[in-house]
């Protein structure tokens, strides 16, 4: 049975992006610690009870901090649940 996690109040599901670390000639490259947003939560309320809203949404692509985030499992696939404020950036073509 497929399992679908939607993250509570700020918290973003990413699934890492794990990139060749050689081109096809040999050279090497720099691993960059990127991921795909799978899922965001609703988001933080402020003191006077107004939604702050997420920065990322579904699909995009995130610059993701070397170290955090709590690991999940899900029908044998590895994700990362990050808070928002964690998450470095977003990355486009």
């Amino acid at each position: 049975m497929a399992k679908r996690l939607i993250p509570t109040l700020n918290r973003v599901l990413v699934e890492k992006i794990v990139p060749p670390s050689k081109t096809a000639a040999g050279i090497l490259l720099q691993e960059l610690n990127s991921g795909k947003v799978i899922a965001v939560g609703p988001g933080l309320r402020n003191r006077e009870g107004e939604m702050i809203p997420m920065s990322v949404k579904e699909g995009d692509t995130v610059l993701l901090p070397e170290y955090g985030g709590s690991q999940v499992k899900l029908d044998d696939k590895e994700y990362h649940l990050y808070r928002d404020e964690d998450i470095l950036g977003t990355l486009h073509d």
